[in-house]
């Protein structure tokens, strides 16, 4: 995620927002279901272990997962989520020692997550110039967000994350705004659309709206989508070689990782190649 503007003395800490699994319970493998799909070999229901899961937390085929039909679990990033939920609001006491705190922590990691998430987009905000007129109301909600990951499991599970993440979502919207404002010219709004299959190759997207919209299997290569909004965009399979996302907005490591590119992809400076890509 992007570095917090130094000019902000008054944020508070943040909760570390990337997976570390060393020091998370495999909530992901146990705590979530999925179902037999291109994306999951097999169906799983919530709160039962996934079956390649070790005795040690870790996962059997790990090394093997897209190969074995398991590319959901490649593509899933918990943001930190996990490793907060077992180290923090649990201290420490995994489900198979402590079986009494399973059903809790099970309900509490998808909160979590969504929280964690929430922090990654809000910091992101902050680190827009652009989104200065904002900030003020930015930093509120951050400071706001982080104090609910360190609330505890009874909390948590009481918590209309909805209402917390409605409310904050009027702060990203007038960032990306703000964002998108400055590209000049006429900017194109798909918020929403069902671009599913779509042949945009090559296509002119800077500062596009494209907020919650099906990209699954579009045509992205080579297109330019600097300062484009992407949160909530599915981009499953969606082509994404030789695009530019530089200076995108809201876009996430999942979303990349749900995707297709190659080292010509161009990325904002805080996401990585996955490395599946070609």
């Amino acid at each position: 995620m992007p570095e917090l503007p130094a000019a902000l003395p008054d944020l508070p800490a943040l909760p570390v927002l990337q997976a570390d699994c060393a020091n998370c319970f495999a909530l992901c493998c146990v705590a979530l279901p999925f179902a037999k799909s291109s994306d999951f070999a097999a169906d799983k229901p919530a709160g039962t272990p996934c079956t390649n899961l070790a005795r040690d937390f870790r996962c059997g085929i790990h090394t093997r997962l897209r190969d074995s039909g398991f590319r959901g679990c490649t593509v899933f990033d918990c943001l930190g989520a996990g490793q907060q939920v077992s180290q923090v609001t649990f201290g420490g006491r995994d489900w198979r020692t402590h079986p009494g705190t399973a059903r809790q922590m099970y309900e509490v990691f998808p909160v979590m997550r969504q929280l964690h998430e929430l922090l990654a987009y809000l910091a992101e905000a902050l680190a827009l110039p652009a989104a200065a007129p904002v900030h003020p109301g930015l930093r509120h909600a951050l400071a706001e967000t982080e104090r609910w990951t360190r609330a505890d499991a009874e909390a948590l599970a009481a918590l209309d994350v909805s209402a917390l993440r409605h409310e904050a979502n009027a702060l990203l919207l007038k960032s990306s705004e703000l964002v998108r404002a400055e590209v000049p010219g006429r900017r194109k709004n798909h918020r929403g659309a069902d671009l599913m299959g779509a042949r945009l190759s090559g296509a002119d997207l800077r500062g596009a709206n494209l907020r919650g919209a099906y990209l699954i299997a579009a045509d992205l290569s080579r297109a330019d989508l600097r300062r484009a909004d992407l949160i909530g965009a599915d981009l499953r399979d969606a082509n994404l070689r030789g695009a530019d996302l530089r200076d995108a907005v809201f876009l996430t490591q999942p979303q990349l990782n749900a995707a297709q590119g190659n080292p010509a992809t161009r990325l904002p400076s805080h996401l990585t190649h996955p490395t599946h890509w070609a």
